[in-house]
């Protein structure tokens, strides 16, 4: 029942944030929280340390949790540190590509379309995401998987809040292409594949949106 009670309120939050509802900066009251959703403070806090976690809160010592209030250069900042390391990474994928490798990338792939015809949006966020660091674990580079996953954290919340739809079936669609590239063993396809999907995805991201409301209820009321 608590696992269940503090898995909706994070569904519900995130929810929130992805729409619109809930503004960069708003100020999560536990107690506002608690009576919301009719819980006790502990799960609510259960809940905000696995918000903080993704990186959609940030949680402050004394002055409690914010909804996370990331910066659109720090994106920016980051595609450009994924390009040269993913030009790398995809020119040593091709190195060592296996059936096993490609087998894996396409169930990834599979996966990825699901949650995009699904219209889950934080699923499809994610394993659009572990895409990438998908690919450094099948080469056993687990420092490059933890970068990539550190650097995906870092923008989960703008590539969330303001990737469409249509961005993420392009997306899910440049991902089988590259892997199709990967499979032939095609080096500098998969290489220009990869940038140009980074580029796009960076370039599909839409930063003029309706102003969220600062009302907790009002938010979550929707």
């Amino acid at each position: 029942m608590e696992t269940s009670s503090t898995h909706h309120i994070v569904e519900s939050l995130t929810r929130a944030i992805v729409e619109h509802r809930l503004h960069p900066g708003t100020k999560l009251a536990e107690q506002k929280l608690a009576d919301h959703f009719g819980v006790s403070r502990t799960l609510v806090r259960q809940a905000l340390f696995q918000l903080s976690q993704n990186r959609l809160i940030r949680l402050e010592p004394a002055r409690g949790a914010f909804v996370a209030s990331p910066s659109v250069d720090e994106a920016k900042q980051v595609f450009a540190v994924r390009r040269m390391l993913e030009a790398e990474m995809t020119r040593a994928f091709v190195q060592q590509v296996s059936p096993a490798k490609i087998k894996a990338l396409r169930e990834h792939v599979a996966q990825e379309r699901q949650a995009v015809d699904n219209q889950d949006v934080p699923g499809r966020t994610e394993l659009l995401g572990d895409f990438h660091v998908r690919m450094a674990e099948l080469m056993g580079n687990e420092v490059l998987a933890e970068l990539l996953r550190e650097l995906i954290s870092r923008c989960a919340l703008i590539t969330l809040m303001y990737q469409s739809t249509h961005a993420a079936e392009h997306s899910n669609e440049e991902h089988a292409e590259i892997v199709k590239a990967l499979a032939a063993r095609d080096e500098a396809l998969a290489v220009r594949l990869m940038n140009e999907h980074l580029l796009n995805v960076e370039q599909a991201l839409t930063f003029d949106r309706k102003l969220p409301t600062n009302d907790i209820s009002m938010a979550l009321a929707s």
